[in-house]
């Protein structure tokens, strides 16, 4: 269920849109203006803040602006009186997603709300454990992951979605450029206007001018009609330029001229056309050593390279290929109509040491290989395609031996423990680091040791302090906000701690 917070000094009004919203099964929470704002969205945890402009205390802009410092991924609607149409436009520029203008109709808030929230699963922060970006399109597919190197991308998204620069989009073939640039464009104010994908790789050099900026009947042999580019059509949108490092020194001229003067002139036209157009731009290619070589205008890379996103491959987020894997089954079993329930721990096993070298598409078209082949409830190795079923070799047997590590709970005990709690309590403190294969060889996994030690270390710290979200954070030296992100990733359930 998400949860809203409803913010109007008109109590009848606030009243109105809480009822409304409970009714379409909103869990809602209501505060009186911007201050009490501020502190509901600081000790608790929204998916999307509905907010009144003129209010006592603290107004709606200013409550915006801090509530978009402190998480720039939560929803902000702003609602408005006719006469204070300018605030609202003004709150867009600074976030919020979009305005109501008064008398509001509840129909047409729970649809802005659902649209809202349908962008907003693009960089969906409601479920720490697995953030999901998810397009708005037909074809189901979402970027998860819950990496920390994944969380890093996410907040860059967040940002580069309610500014206007040129991005790009650097990463090696199939870790989900186009989805990132799907995930700025839909977050952002440009998000109900055209998002236009062109492969320049993909067309020959000799067309590329007039697929990007058209050209006038006549302008060369096979022109036989007027045609219009992806530039123009893109208009007032963004436009998704994939591969490019592909394309020639001249393409690359014509390119930076859009880039600084907004306008293009078709290919056999004398006017000028002038285009407001976002431009995200994507390479698996490395820039510095075109550049070096002098294959790509530094200038070009300049004016797109001013906050970059760099997607890591897959090897390098192997923690999140759990969550991609149920995410795909979850898919595939609605488009084919079965029921696997997941994987064994043999084959998780067989996935997370995989090199990928395809990345997540072909994460993605190994699990549908998979489908097709399982016969039982759950894909077990012999389902996987062969260059998988040839590495399993190296993954050790289920059957290992666990080898006790146990942490010197001394050096953080100050920081953790009351005095009332016994030596008994602390020496009980242990988690495993390490495990043993058969063959009495030590494997060691950092990333599994890090997340280990990390659940471990604030279930004892819930328990210590029975459960108290504020103390442990206090105590245990964690940001209340990172403890709450932890305990959602984990699936740990404060509750069973208290006394």
């Amino acid at each position: 269920m998400h949860k809203v917070l409803v913010v109007d000094d008109d109590l009848v009004l606030q009243q109105s849109v809480k009822q409304a919203l409970e009714y379409h099964y909103f869990h809602v929470d209501v505060a009186n203006n911007g201050k009490e704002a501020v502190a509901a969205v600081f000790a608790r945890k929204y998916d999307l803040v509905v907010m009144d402009v003129n209010m006592p205390e603290m107004d709606g802009i200013e409550a915006l602006s801090r509530i978009k410092k402190y998480n720039p991924a939560i929803i902000v609607l702003i609602l408005t009186a006719y006469s204070n149409i300018g605030d609202a436009v003004k709150a867009v520029k600074e976030g919020a997603y979009n305005y109501l203008e008064k008398p509001i109709s509840s129909e047409n808030l729970v649809a802005l709300i659902k649209r809202a929230l349908k962008a907003r699963s693009l960089v969906e922060t409601s479920a720490f454990s697995a953030p999901q970006l998810s397009l708005g399109n037909k074809t189901g597919d979402k970027f998860v992951g819950e990496s920390d190197v994944m969380q890093k991308v996410f907040n860059i998204i967040s940002r580069l979605a309610q500014v206007n620069t040129p991005v790009l989009i650097r990463g090696e073939s199939g870790t989900g450029k186009e989805l990132v640039a799907k995930a700025i464009h839909y977050n952002g104010p440009r998000k109900d206007n055209r998002f236009v994908t062109i492969n320049l790789g993909a067309i020959p050099d000799s067309l590329i001018e007039s697929e990007l900026f058209g050209h006038e009947k006549g302008a060369f042999t096979g022109a036989s009609e007027r045609k219009i580019g992806k530039f123009q059509y893109a208009d007032g949108g963004t436009i998704f330029l994939d591969e490019i490092g592909d394309i020639s020194s001249s393409m690359q001229v014509k390119l930076l001229r859009v880039l600084q003067e907004r306008t293009f002139t078709p290919i056999g036209s004398n006017r000028d056309i002038k285009v407001d157009v976002r431009v995200i731009a994507a390479s698996h290619r490395s820039f510095e050593d075109m550049i070096k070589e002098g294959n790509f205008r530094e200038d070009l890379f300049y004016r797109l390279n001013v906050l970059p996103v760099y997607l890591p491959p897959l090897r390098e987020r192997i923690s999140d290929i759990p969550f991609l894997v149920d995410y795909y089954i979850t898919y595939f079993n609605n488009m084919h109509n079965l029921e696997i329930r997941g994987c064994t721990e043999e084959t998780t096993n067989v996935l997370k040491s995989f090199s990928w070298p395809g990345n997540i598409r072909e994460l993605r078209n190994v699990i549908e290989h998979a489908f097709i082949i399982e016969s039982s409830d759950y894909i077990h190795v012999s389902s996987l395609p062969e260059v998988l079923n040839k590495s399993s070799s190296k993954v050790p047997a289920e059957s290992e031996e666990q080898v006790g590590g146990v942490i010197d709970i001394n050096g953080i005990k100050d920081s953790v423990l009351d005095d009332e709690h016994s030596d008994e309590e602390v020496k009980n403190y242990q988690f495993t680091f390490a495990t043993k294969t058969d063959k009495d060889e030590i494997k060691m996994d950092f990333q599994f040791a890090k997340e280990l030690f990390e659940k471990e270390f604030i279930i004892q710290a819930l328990k210590l302090n029975m459960g108290k979200i504020n103390q442990t954070a206090l105590k245990a030296n964690i940001p209340k906000k990172t403890l709450l992100r932890k305990i959602e990733k984990y699936a740990i359930n404060p509750k069973g701690f208290y006394s």
